[in-house]
């Protein structure tokens, strides 16, 4: 049956409502519309969410990471180790400051950065590390946040994924965003676990960051609008540095405001729907399931699986789409892209030179980073995916790996 004959099971879908509706609503009426009263409050209660000091509300993830590098002082001719297993905006907020991505593979049971090929990464131009909690699943950070410390590095917390994930530092469960780095940075893209259309947050603990924050989202501007239009007298703001234009509008955060009341309700579902997929897809032989170390709890933003050796990962995409259901293969690398030609990033494996010596788009360092993006697919996963919904979904994908549901086998 194609999928024009059934209904589409998404790959994802926001939970918004009445709630959502009504808030934007309260904005619009309050005549207040840009990045004002409703940014605040949002910014207040996401610092208290996480347990941060300071949370600061931006555009988007993309313009959080550039603005937590600047702050950390990262700058032209510097290098970032991070993973290249993640979106590209990761390594893009890297080069947005004239630095170098130095890559680094990942875990295959987590997708996040090995902590033991950090250290080879490291070098004399090293300015910073940028640590992905990938899929929502967080990295290995005490591990990770031990080597910075010895390095003297500051760390980056890639979270986008990541809100409502926690994880056990000294015996105690706390949350992603806290942040247990130097900065963390959220997404609130659709895709993500909350979201306010599109938006990012930071998270601090130190103060001084988050007035740079302030200064840059803003264009550089001395005086916030909020000030001088509550001023009874005549303010004059000035420029006293560059900045940018990273805004969120009060539109988005009174949907954030909404969207964070729902975060418990919405994790505890995401992680209820992924223990019913551990538990169906268990039984299909050699498909390998997402791996949940003892001392972290994903918030389930997505849910990816290994395919067996010898299937096409597009081909079984295919025969899933032809029977209602939408897939996404695994998570890209961005070595691998155009936009990343070799001499505009660094192989982190100690003795090879930037850019390594593979031939172009490929690693031989980051091995298991290009296996998680052939091998993997993310199945749907979202509030109010029925029961019914997953059994369909777990059905297409057994019937396609025993090859009676159009899975092609690639000689591999």
């Amino acid at each position: 049956m194609g999928s024009d004959q059934m209904d589409l099971i998404p790959i994802a879908r926001p939970l918004l409502g009445a709630e959502e509706t009504d808030a934007v609503g309260r904005a619009l009426a309050s005549g207040w519309v840009s990045q004002g009263p409703e940014v605040a409050a949002f910014e207040r209660e996401f610092a208290e969410t996480v347990g941060a000091g300071y949370a600061c509300a931006l555009s988007s993830c993309t313009t959080a990471l550039h603005l937590a590098l600047l702050a950390l002082g990262v700058r032209p001719a510097d290098e970032v180790v991070t993973v290249s297993h993640s979106f590209i905006a990761t390594a893009n907020a890297i080069r947005y400051c004239g630095a170098v991505p130095v890559f680094v593979d990942i875990d295959p049971g987590t997708f996040n950065l090995r902590p033991e090929r950090l250290e080879a990464a490291i070098g004399p131009r090293t300015r910073a590390i940028l640590a992905v909690h990938q899929l929502g699943m967080p990295s290995d950070l005490p591990a990770i946040l031990s080597i910075a410390r010895r390095h003297g590095l500051p760390v980056v917390e890639d979270a986008a994924c990541a809100i409502g994930s926690e994880i056990l530092i000294d015996g105690q469960w706390e949350a992603i965003g806290r942040p247990h780095g130097d900065i963390a940075c959220f997404s609130f893209h659709p895709r993500k676990v909350i979201t306010t259309g599109d938006g990012g947050m930071l998270t601090t603990r130190n103060a001084e960051y988050d007035q740079r924050f302030r200064l840059w989202r803003q264009h550089g501007m001395s005086v916030p609008d909020t000030v001088r239009h509550g001023s009874r007298e005549v303010i004059f703001e000035s420029y006293p540095e560059l900045g940018f234009n990273y805004r969120m509008t009060d539109i988005q955060a009174a949907v954030g405001r909404v969207q964070l009341r729902r975060l418990p309700a919405i994790i505890a579902e995401r992680r209820a729907l992924a223990a019913t997929y551990g538990t169906l897809l268990g039984a299909i032989p050699r498909l390998v399931l997402p791996a949940e170390p003892e001392w972290a709890r994903s918030n389930w933003q997505s849910f990816a699986v290994r395919l067996p050796a010898g299937f096409a990962q597009r081909a079984v995409m295919q025969a899933l789409l032809d029977r209602g259901i939408a897939t996404r293969r695994g998570v890209m690398c961005m070595h691998r892209e155009a936009a990343y030609p070799p001499g505009t990033w660094r192989c982190g494996q100690r003795g090879m030179s930037r850019g390594c010596a593979c031939p172009p788009y490929t690693c031989a360092a980051l091995v298991e980073s290009e296996l998680a993006q052939d091998r993997c697919l993310i199945l749907p996963l979202y509030p109010g995916m029925t029961t019914a919904e997953q059994q369909r979904v777990v059905v297409a994908l057994r019937e396609v790996l025993a090859g009676t549901g159009g899975g092609r086998y690639d000689g591999c």
